[in-house]
Parts: structure tokens; sequence; C-alpha cells
């Protein structure tokens, strides 16, 4: 496997943006980039071994958000197809993490919390036409055909997936059981879109080693409104079950006919990350068991360098670029610059 430097240049919130990268995709000339601290989407664009001339969109300017344009959404992932951005939140519960100044009881009593925050369960997509987000705007190949910024509908507690899955006979325990994602609950890391197929890698829960990818089909319900389209019977998602070395799914990536995977621990602990593929062919239209082709490790460090988004580069079709949340000191690149990783596939 071998490494090379790519350089990121944020401009408008840049030391929140850099340190907490959750998601990326190219999309022509541009990256785009997601925070898990934000309610925003960040667009670079690519210049050699550099993407920089930083622009950022707020997610509320064209979805409204059930707690407003403030609060995090905690993007996880990012994907394009047919004129639109989709991307997706977390959908997972926070626990209270313990704080070094804090006395005993003050820990305990934090570690006891668990927060729900709606914008999380946020899974939508906005027009991207030219390089610019649009909360409507004409299809730039089909006249007559009007592309709109929607989402799934926000429910008390999550949304129209949530609430489906609070049935299932393998998420449901976790969802009732309101287990957050950090401790093995529910939690989406990771986004891809083949035709109208749409994937969403669960980080947790794993189950006895297994992982859950998730197949949706969204289609648009009243203005603004996605719902769940039937697949089978009045299922509205398919689970396939992936053997990833007992790791979750951290994000996805289409890759000609096959799908990458990268795969990390699901706790919040340092250790193995992994790139996996799998041919598209092998997501048949029915829950299964599948044994993804390991590609490579990816390096890591420890309490630091988490790898958090992976994308191809056009310029380079044999190389995937990967970005990292709670970066190492020696990545950050004087005032807003970070340095994420080119591997060669």
């Amino acid at each position: 496997m071998a490494l090379s430097p790519f350089t990121l240049q944020f401009e408008h919130q840049a030391e929140l943006i850099r340190a907490d990268l959750s998601a990326v995709s190219e999309v022509g000339p541009h990256l785009w980039l997601g925070c898990d601290e934000t309610a925003t989407l960040e667009r670079l664009t690519l210049a050699g071994k550099t993407a920089s001339d930083h622009r950022q969109f707020a997610i509320g300017n064209f979805l409204p958000l059930p707690n407003g344009a403030e609060q995090e959404v905690d993007v996880e992932g990012l994907a394009y197809g047919d004129g639109y951005l989709w991307f997706v939140g977390s959908h997972s519960l926070k626990r209270r993490a313990t704080q070094s100044d804090n006395a005993a009881d003050q820990n305990l009593k934090r570690l006891g919390q668990v927060v729900a925050e709606a914008n999380r369960y946020t899974l939508g997509r906005i027009p991207l036409v030219d390089g610019e987000l649009w909360p409507q705007c004409p299809h730039p190949e089909r006249a007559g055909e009007v592309l709109t910024a929607a989402q799934l509908a926000h429910k008390k507690g999550g949304n129209q997936l949530t609430r489906a899955l609070e049935k299932d006979q393998h998420l449901g325990p976790f969802l009732q059981a309101s287990i957050p994602g950090k401790d093995n609950g529910f939690d989406i890391e990771g986004l891809a879109l083949v035709d109208h197929r749409l994937f969403i890698g669960l980080r947790g829960p794993v189950l006895r080693g297994w992982a859950i990818l998730l197949e949706i089909q969204p289609e648009l319900d009243d203005p603004g409104v996605l719902k769940l389209k039937k697949l089978e019977g009045k299922q509205r998602y398919r689970k396939y079950f992936l053997k990833l070395d007992g790791l979750g799914i951290r994000d996805l990536c289409v890759w000609g006919d096959q799908l990458l995977i990268l795969a990390g621990p699901t706790m919040d602990l340092s250790g193995s990350v992994r790139l996996f593929q799998l041919p598209q062919a092998a997501l048949v239209p029915q829950e299964t068991l599948l044994e993804p082709t390991l590609v490579s490790e990816v390096p890591y460090g420890q309490g630091c360098d988490r790898p958090e988004g992976i994308t191809l580069l056009t310029e380079h079709p044999d190389q995937l670029l990967v970005v990292y949340d709670a970066p190492a000191p020696e990545r950050l690149v004087g005032a807003g610059g970070i340095r994420a990783d080119r591997l060669s596939l």
C-alpha cells in the first residue's frame, strides 16, 4: 500500500471542520465534505495535490431542520447521483463524555445521561448543478423536470427509517433500548448510491462480528418530503450482513462495479481500520450474508488519525482519498489546512 499526501484548505470555521471531518465525495471539479460538529456542507475546488477555495453551505438554507439551523446534523455520509447530493446524519443517540476536570460523581452522572438530537436523524438530498447547491432548479439534462431538495420527514425520536427499523428482528432491540452509537448502538456512517438504490453503512451495531449494510429507495412523496419505497411486501428496506473481521462500516464508495467499504472499530477506541471491496452484483434483492474481500489495511493513530471518509479521485482513478477525524498535530497545515492521504488501490 502506497500513501501520498493531499492538502485540504478550509477558511470558514476552519479549526472546527478540519478536526472533525466525517465524510467526503468528489463531484466534478470539487470535493464535498461533511463535518460531524456542524449543520453545513463544505465545498473545496480540486487543483493538483490540493483542494481549496472553500465554500460553506448551511443545510438549513435548503431543508428545514427540527432543532434549527445551528444544531449539528452530524453528517456521516455523502453520495452524488442524477443531479442530487445526498447526505445522512448519524441517526445515533449520544452518551455524555466524562471531563478530566470533573469530580468522579459528576462524571458518573454524565455517563448516565443519554441525549437524542433531532437534527441527527436527517437523510436528504439537495440539487447539485454546476457546482452549486439549489433549493430547486431545472434538471440539467431532462427538459421539464425540476430537481427539488427533500428529506425523510422527521418524527418524534427519529424518522420513517428508524420507525421501520424499531420492529426489525436484528436492529429493533438496539433502537428500542435506546443504546447510544458509541456503545454498539445504532449509528450510521457511510452512504453510497447505485442507480436508484441508496446504501447505508452502519458503524453499529455489529452482531457477533457481522456488520450491517442497509438498502433503501427513497422517492418523493410531497414537496420537500421523501418516503421509503416499498421493496418487498410492506418492507421498506433490505439488510445485508457483511463479514468485516468484527469491524463496523465507516464509509462507502462506488468503484466501477465494486463497492468499497471502509471498516473500523464500532466502539470509541483506536484499532484496526481496513478497506474491503464487494461486487455490486452480490447485492441481490434479498437479505443475505456476504464476505467482502480485503483490499488493504489503512493507517490509523492511537487516540488520533481516525479514517472517516473515502472517495475516488477522477484524475487518479487508481487512488482513493482518505480523510481523518481527530487529526494528529503533524497533519495540520498552517491556518485552516489539513493533510489527507491518497491510497493507491
